[in-house]
């Protein structure tokens, strides 16, 4: 073998064992904000951040709507119209609903793209707190290593806290006070079956439907409403 041929192989190799180190320390970190949010509540999220760049390109002084509310502060309504429009099975799994995840694999491969994710809200709060919108495997792989580093180290009470507050649920608006004064002027915890079910089925779109649920909105909101009685909540 030749010297430069052994001095490229060389550099290989650092640049190899630099990318590894690297991707170690950047999941250390997240890890440690994992660790801290586990008792300290967000002061802000990276979906936070990115709305609020957008928002400032068209309006400078533009500034997001986010107000902290405790989980018994919350309507219980709320809870279980979230986890019966959004993860039936959030209290019995680890942060994956395989089946759905199954699901969203065979639309994804008959649309030759990264399109249905078959998300848990485990995984929603990943995605939500560290990561963006974009749909890639990369991300993919990412939020599933998070969602462990959560589901590890959380309860189930605490991920549906952190959850229900940094969510966004309109242009700007995040988490359930913020939501629950902007579109029927109450407090979250005073939220009805009724209006707790129209939130949940605006967490798909929350920009598109603030202004109003089209008719199959409606109809699902329905049938969430009918499912939550039966819904555990943590």
């Amino acid at each position: 073998m030749s010297r430069s041929s052994s001095g490229a192989g060389g550099v290989a190799k650092r640049i190899i064992l630099s990318g590894f180190v690297l991707l170690f320390l950047y999941e250390s970190w997240i890890y440690s904000q994992v660790l801290w949010w586990k008792w300290n509540n967000p002061q802000s999220t990276s979906f936070m951040s990115l709305r609020l760049q957008e928002m400032k390109t068209k309006h400078p002084s533009a500034t997001l709507r986010y107000q902290w509310v405790d989980y018994t502060e919350i309507s219980p309504h709320l809870k279980r119209a979230v986890i019966a429009a959004e993860d039936g099975k959030f209290m019995e799994h680890n942060g994956f609903d395989w089946d759905s995840i199954k699901k969203a694999m065979k639309k994804n491969i008959q649309r030759g793209q990264p399109a249905a994710g078959g998300s848990t809200i485990s995984q929603q709060l990943a995605k939500n707190l560290f990561l963006s919108p974009s749909k890639n495997y990369a991300r993919k792989l990412q939020e599933a290593v998070i969602t462990v580093m959560i589901e590890a180290t959380w309860d189930k009470r605490r991920i549906l806290e952190v959850y229900l507050n940094v969510v966004e649920w309109g242009d700007g608006t995040f988490g359930a006070q913020a939501a629950a004064q902007k579109h029927y002027r109450t407090h979250a915890a005073y939220l009805t079956p009724g209006q707790a079910a129209q939130m949940a089925v605006m967490l798909p779109n929350p920009r598109q439907f603030e202004d109003g649920l089209p008719a199959y909105a409606v109809r699902y909101s329905a049938t969430v409403r009918r499912r939550m009685p039966a819904t555990r909540v943590p």
